[in-house]
C-alpha cells in the first residue's frame, strides 16, 4: 500500500499512454504472426508472445540509453526488421500442412519477440525518460507497474486486428508495410549513420500535400520494399506451390 500511495500516478499515466501508444505496433506484429495459427492456438499464441515482449522490454528498459549509443546497433535492428516484415507478408497457410501446430505456436512466439525485440530499442527510451523525470526512489517500479497495467490493451489490441485482419486482409499488407517503415526510421537514426545521413542527406522528411504530417523518405522505401517484396515472394509460393501439387 505504501509503494502505491508513494508512486508518481502522473508518471503512471505518462508510461501506460506511451505504451497504448507503441502497443498498436505490438499489437500488429502480434495478430500478423498469429494468423496463421489454428484457431484453438491463437489466444496462446497472442498471450505467450505478449509476456515474452513485455519481459524483454523490462530488461531493455534498464539499458535503454546505453543501448542507443552503441554503434550499428539500430542498422542490424533494422534490417531484421525489415527482413521479419516481408517473411510475415510472404507466408501464408500453403505448404504448412506437414507443421505441427506446438511448432507453429513457438515459431509465432518467437517472431513476436524478437520483432518487440527491435522495435523496443527505440520504444523504450520513451518510457525510461518519463520514469526518470518523474524522479523519486521507485524509477524502475514504476516502469514495470506501469508496462504491467498496460498488458492487457495490447492483447485487447491484438485480438480485434487478428479479427480485422480475418475481413480486411487488406491490414496485412498495411501491417507489414509498417515493420518495414519502422525498420527504415531506425536505420537513418543509428548513432554511426545518423550524422552522415544528416550531412550528406539533408531533406529525407516529406509532407504530405493539403496536410501538416511529416513522412520519412527512408521509412517510406522501407515499407515499399518490405510489401513489393513480401508479395513477390508470396506469389512464387503459390507458383512453386501448384507447380508441385498439379490440378487434375
Amino acid at each position: 500500500m505504501d509503494f502505491l500511495l508513494n508512486l508518481n500516478w502522473v508518471a503512471v499515466g505518462q508510461i501506460i499512454l506511451i505504451d497504448i501508444l507503441l502497443g498498436g505496433d505490438n499489437a500488429i506484429v502480434i495478430a500478423l504472426a498469429c494468423r496463421n495459427l489454428p484457431p484453438h492456438l491463437r489466444t496462446k499464441g497472442i498471450l505467450w508472445g505478449t509476456f515474452g515482449a513485455i519481459a524483454i522490454r523490462v530488461v531493455l528498459i534498464a539499458f535503454a540509453v546505453t543501448l542507443l549509443q552503441v554503434a550499428f546497433l539500430k542498422v542490424i535492428g533494422g534490417l531484421l526488421l525489415l527482413w521479419i516484415g516481408v517473411k510475415l507478408l510472404a507466408d501464408d497457410d500453403g505448404g504448412h500442412g506437414d507443421i505441427q501446430a506446438s511448432d507453429r505456436l513457438l515459431a509465432a512466439i518467437k517472431t513476436i519477440v524478437v520483432a518487440d525485440l527491435v522495435m523496443s530499442v527505440d520504444n523504450v527510451i520513451a518510457v525510461a525518460s518519463a520514469a526518470e523525470q518523474a524522479g523519486g526512489d521507485h524509477q524502475f517500479a514504476l516502469v514495470v507497474f506501469g508496462i504491467l497495467i498496460s498488458i492487457p490493451i495490447i492483447i485487447w489490441g491484438s485480438t480485434i486486428v487478428l479479427k480485422l485482419m480475418e475481413k480486411f486482409p487488406l491490414i496485412i499488407t498495411f501491417g507489414a508495410g509498417l515493420l518495414g517503415y519502422l525498420a527504415g526510421g531506425m536505420i537513418v537514426t543509428d548513432v554511426a549513420v545518423g550524422p552522415w545521413v544528416k550531412e550528406n542527406m539533408p531533406g529525407l522528411d516529406m509532407i504530405i500535400p493539403g496536410t501538416d504530417i511529416h513522412l520519412s523518405i527512408p521509412s517510406v522505401v522501407g515499407a515499399i520494399l518490405v510489401i513489393a517484396i513480401g508479395h513477390f515472394l508470396a506469389k512464387r509460393r503459390v507458383h512453386t506451390h501448384e507447380g508441385t501439387h498439379p490440378t487434375h
